[in-house]
């Protein structure tokens, strides 16, 4: 993904703009790496090069849980604790 897309993304739940970027491995464009909207706390994730700006329901939890977890050292503590619409404490919580 390039960078300069971050210019014109918006949260596809909430519209807020603008975004965050967190970026965890980079060649000439973005590889892996996190978009975050601050308002509703939703993460998407980016994935060889392809940012995956999916609604909840076409989301799937045993393909996002995997992502937060070879990453939990980069993603900030608020997403890996209240991030939508998966986040590792609620993974944590229905593991008890």
């Amino acid at each position: 993904m390039k960078r300069k897309l971050m210019d014109i993304l918006a949260c596809p739940i909430d519209k807020y703009y603008p975004l965050e970027l967190h970026v965890f491995q980079i060649k000439e464009e973005i590889i892996e790496g996190l978009i975050v909207c601050p308002k509703c706390l939703r993460w998407f994730p980016i994935r060889d090069e392809i940012p995956e700006l999916l609604p909840d329901e076409l989301r799937e939890e045993k393909d996002e849980l995997p992502f937060l977890k070879k990453w939990k050292d980069e993603i900030p503590k608020k997403i890996l604790a209240e991030g939508n619409p998966f986040n590792l404490s609620a993974k944590v919580r229905k593991d008890r």
